[in-house]
């Protein structure tokens, strides 16, 4: 008794307070209780300590920040933390758990009534955040005013944003209350011997940083079974580079004479050590589910929502399909997520020699695609993101948005998110489940009005994408806290021919643009897959999913593709996640058969009337929030401004 009053207290560890809660220990011979204590503890992931670094109240916000280090232990044995590649292999604390550390930042109300009571539990991208300068229009890492925060927008919703680290290569800030370089310190596989191996396409000839690999250290710089090869293309013969042709420091090579710019070379070598990386996901896991779950939370909340962008997004998906959205104790983690610009991909993360910084997506994209259970046509395996032993009883509402980039390039195949595995039938999706595609767009977009020079052929794209996600992030919060239905999946479809192979593309042949219908499509796991892209219209503008005024009354042709330019090789190659606005001509002019402006749009009114037409559409289908339609209306204006600098007609 008299131990079971000083572990209410807070002599004793968490872990023994959650023990003594749940076993009628006060009835125990003494002798009994200390024999248990010593034994393994039962099979749990928890949060075991928060660190608080830094606290303190932003400026005029009404919010505060607290950053710190949060710290785990899981028991690998349990199924939910078995799945985890090598954590058997790990070193193991006296009670049978593995223990790491991560990066932690939260962003919650001061004043608790205007808490929407949902965390936006944002998945860093390599380190970063994302959804203030995505969602708030702007914002900094580690905002100290409310001009900080862009424009406010995710504050005036209530939510609390929160981060956690989960990415084990990436250079973490000295200063973790900085906000910059999150991520995650984990154990390493012990009794290990093999390599890592990463593709690059150089930009110049100069030495090259291998980035894929920035988390391994070679055991030995010099070691002869070091390889280096090169080839044409992602799928091209690779040829071998004599070993005395090449240095390697680090995750940087030197090859004598320079490399190839636009050829692809790959780098493999064995490492010193082998990073834990999936604990990653466990991380997310119990770092969210720490915020609404436990009596020490520092953001008490009622539901969760999960965001992921690009990389992000990737996580996401690989987090759902080996059943991380169930905690230790079953619940469910994540009641909604937004999974942004990842199409059908997942990451590299849960496996040896994990590589969560690459861009290559050839080896991410791979089955199973759609959420629900179906046969792989290649492999004859049943499988599904959500359908699946592991996440089947804890799935989320979730939402797939993607651009055109995901659809076209690097292999992301966004099409087998909403159809099936052999790309000849469109899917009817879960009723937890739907699908947007934001169309025209390129992966992030490009500033505007003066697009920076790019790689690529052409200038890139600047349609902007942020005020449809706003508007489905509302949709979210009142789908997982209301029961709302959120708005209709807006996807190209096979049954009314907006979706089709690449080789029914309808592209116009436009002066000095390249052909699309060229470009090589996704593969996995050594086999082509279906590649299904937008069908465009005679101006060679997409025509499904959720249109906004700026393509509607378009000033250009918008792409999903970019091919390389002649500057830095490659040119039957795209740019890695870039697209391409190609301007209509301001008259008619030979060889070009879009319509010119002149022709479009003779008078600056009727061109506003059609786009603030669209704009209504958009608000009624809830695609854009009322709130934000002057802004949009602000943009169209500026491309008429682009167009006619001398003044409106």
């Amino acid at each position: 008794r008299q131990l079971a009053r000083h572990a209410w207290r807070g002599h004793y560890t968490r872990r023994m307070r959650r023990w003594c809660t749940r076993t009628a220990f006060v009835t125990f011979p003494v002798f009994v209780l200390l024999a248990l204590a010593a034994s393994p503890s039962p099979a749990r992931a928890d949060v075991t300590r928060v660190e608080v670094k830094a606290r303190t109240p932003i400026a005029d916000a009404g919010y505060e920040k607290i950053a710190g280090l949060v710290y785990f232990a899981v028991n690998p044995r349990t199924a939910g933390n078995s799945v985890i590649a090598d954590l058997e292999k790990t070193a193991t604390t006296h009670d049978g758990r593995v223990e790491f550390s991560a990066d932690f930042y939260i962003l919650r109300p001061l004043d608790a009534s205007r808490s929407n009571r949902v965390a936006l539990v944002d998945v860093v991208n390599r380190g970063r955040k994302m959804v203030l300068s995505g969602f708030n229009r702007g914002g900094t890492s580690d905002p100290a005013t409310a001009a900080d925060l862009g424009d406010g927008f995710l504050m005036r919703q209530g939510f609390t944003v929160a981060w956690v680290g989960w990415e084990f290569d990436v250079r973490r800030s000295a200063d973790v209350d900085r906000g910059a370089g999150m991520g995650i310190a984990v154990p390493t596989a012990r009794g290990v011997s093999d390599v890592v191996r990463a593709s690059f396409t150089p930009n110049d000839d100069g030495p090259q940083t291998v980035g894929d690999l920035a988390g391994y250290r070679p055991l030995d710089a010099n070691a002869r079974d070091t390889t280096l090869s090169v080839r044409d293309g992602e799928f091209g013969a690779r040829q071998p580079i004599a070993r005395e042709r090449y240095t390697v420091r680090g995750n940087v090579v030197t090859l004598i004479g320079g490399f190839e710019k636009g050829r692809t070379y790959e780098l493999i070598y064995r490492p010193t050590e082998w990073p834990v990386a999936g604990l990653g996901l466990a991380a997310y896991r119990d770092f969210t589910s720490w915020l609404r779950h436990a009596p020490d939370s520092l953001a008490p909340v009622d539901h969760t929502i999960g965001f992921g962008s690009s990389q992000s997004g990737r996580f996401l998906r690989t987090f759902f399909y080996y059943g991380f959205n169930a905690d230790e104790q079953g619940r469910r983690v994540l009641d909604g997520a937004m999974v942004h610009i990842a199409g059908a991909a997942q990451l590299s993360l849960n496996q040896r020699g994990a590589q969560p910084t690459s861009l290559t997506m050839y080896a991410a994209t791979q089955f199973p695609y759609a959420t629900a259970a179906e046969r792989d046509p290649v492999t004859r395996r049943v499988d599904g993101l959500f359908e699946n032993g592991r996440a089947a009883k804890t799935q989320p509402k979730v939402m797939f948005t993607n651009t055109a980039v995901e659809y076209w390039g690097g292999g992301r195949a966004a099409a087998l998110i909403h159809t099936t595995a052999d790309g000849k039938r469109d899917l009817t999706l879960p009723p937890n489940v739907r699908a947007y595609f934001l169309t025209g767009t390129q992966h992030g977009p490009a500033p505007f009005p003066a697009p920076p020079e790019t790689a690529g052929q052409q200038a890139p794209n600047p349609l902007e994408y942020w005020w449809t996600m706003r508007a489905l992030l509302v949709a979210m919060t009142d789908w997982v806290t209301r029961g709302v239905e959120p708005p209709a999946s807006q996807v190209p479809r096979l049954s009314d021919g907006s979706l089709v192979t690449v080789a029914k593309l309808k592209f116009p042949a436009l002066p000095g643009v390249a052909n699309p219908r060229t470009v090589q499509g996704p593969r996995a796991e050594n086999h082509d897959l279906p590649f299904l892209v937008p069908q465009v219209d005679a101006d060679g503008n997409e025509i499904a999913g959720i249109r906004t005024p700026e393509h509607r009354v378009p000033m250009a042709t918008f792409t999903g593709w970019n091919f390389r330019g002649a500057a830095i090789g490659g040119t039957a190659q795209l740019v890695n996640l870039l697209g391409a606005a190609v301007p209509f001509p301001a008259t008619k002019t030979a060889g070009d058969p879009r319509r010119a402006l002149d022709e479009r749009y003779p008078a600056k009114d009727a061109y506003l009337a059609a786009a603030s037409e669209a704009a209504d559409a958009l608000v009624k289908g809830r695609y854009l929030r009322r709130d934000d339609v002057a802004a949009v209306m602000a943009r169209v204006e500026a491309w008429w401004a682009l167009i006619h600098p001398a003044g409106s007609r």
